[in-house]
């Protein structure tokens, strides 16, 4: 299910988040559960982060596409936020999905 979903994520998302200007570190794959990942999206301050959101999951991209196919793939999913406490990274914040995917039910 993992690689599924990661296949997708690769193909549309990263690059639809890269339009808005939203960075993205990762995913990470977890070495203990085949079908848990995180990933982080940078955004350049705090203020930024909502409109971009916004801007991302209220596109015609997610709406009539990804969030169909990908939703259903997910058992949970856990957000936090991030700050790189090393200075010269790149300035951003970084807020972290944390995803579990699903036995999938529907034609994923």
């Amino acid at each position: 299910m993992r690689a599924r979903f990661l296949e997708i994520f690769f193909a549309k998302s990263i690059p639809a988040h890269a339009e808005i200007g939203m960075k993205i570190l990762g995913p990470f794959l977890s070495i203990e559960d085949p079908n848990t990942f995180f990933f982080m999206r940078g955004f350049p301050d705090l203020e930024s982060r909502e409109p971009m959101k916004a801007k991302f999951y209220e596109g015609e991209l997610w709406k009539n596409e990804l969030e169909g196919i990908l939703m259903p793939m997910l058992e949970s999913t856990m957000w936090c936020w991030w700050k790189i406490a090393r200075d010269g990274f790149d300035g951003r914040h970084y807020y972290a999905r944390f995803f579990w995917a699903a036995d999938c039910e529907v034609d994923c």
